[in-house]
């Protein structure tokens, strides 16, 4: 049976976050639109108050894409990737991946980054299956909404679980860089935690976890 290696996307395959390099592509592409973020600073003071990741990135998302029919973000997604693939990737991630590929490992990006962009770099990248945190649209245009939890932290254990019951008996290897990671790196086979802060190396080496710097 092969196994599943699960590879989260920002700060792990990626040398640094997408989202907000995508939302300001799309505002580049639209500086219209820079009003709408007029709301940014209650919604940043907000976040510092409930620490809700998905609220926070569903309200800049909802500012900056809402709105936008499914055409305008696929054309947005692909100016984006297409201009910065090149250097948007860790070669030694990218090495791991094409290594679990060759071995015949079922591979699956989980990320929390959102389903308007995720789903194109695992196509390109030739995974076998992309989770990542769904929006919500209102028919052809988008609406910004998360239609999922946002897949972080508890979350990507339960979706770690959910990938288990389905390849009943596959071993698991996953790869993550945060803090965040660590519950369900700890809960695989092979959990790694690369490009780790200091105080996610330290909380991986409290449950035994080993590291790896990909640069």
């Amino acid at each position: 049976m092969r196994g599943i290696a699960v590879f989260d996307l920002d700060g792990t395959l990626t040398r640094h976050d997408t989202l907000v390099p995508y939302l300001g592509a799309a505002l580049g592409r639209r500086p219209g639109r820079a009003w709408r973020l007029w709301r940014a600073p209650a919604a940043i003071l907000d976040f510092a108050v409930r620490r809700d990741h998905g609220r926070l990135k569903s309200r800049l998302i909802r500012a900056l894409l809402g709105g936008l029919s499914r055409s305008d973000i696929a054309d947005l997604t692909r100016r984006f990737l297409d201009r910065h693939w090149a250097r948007l990737f860790h070669p030694a991630a990218l090495a791991a991946l094409e290594a679990h590929g060759r071995a015949g490992d079922y591979l699956v990006i989980l990320s929390a980054s959102t389903d308007n962009y995720v789903p194109e770099i695992g196509a390109r990248l030739g995974v076998n299956e992309v989770i990542c945190t769904e929006l919500v649209w209102a028919g052809d245009y988008l609406d910004g909404a998360l239609a999922t939890p946002n897949r972080r932290g508890p979350e990507k254990t339960r979706c770690i679980e959910e990938l288990r019951a389905r390849h009943p008996g596959a071993r698991i290897a996953a790869y993550g860089n945060a803090g965040s990671d660590i519950d369900h790196l700890a809960r695989v086979e092979a959990g790694v935690l690369v490009n780790g802060s200091r105080e996610a190396r330290h909380l991986a080496a409290s449950v035994g976890l080993p590291t790896l710097d990909w640069i």
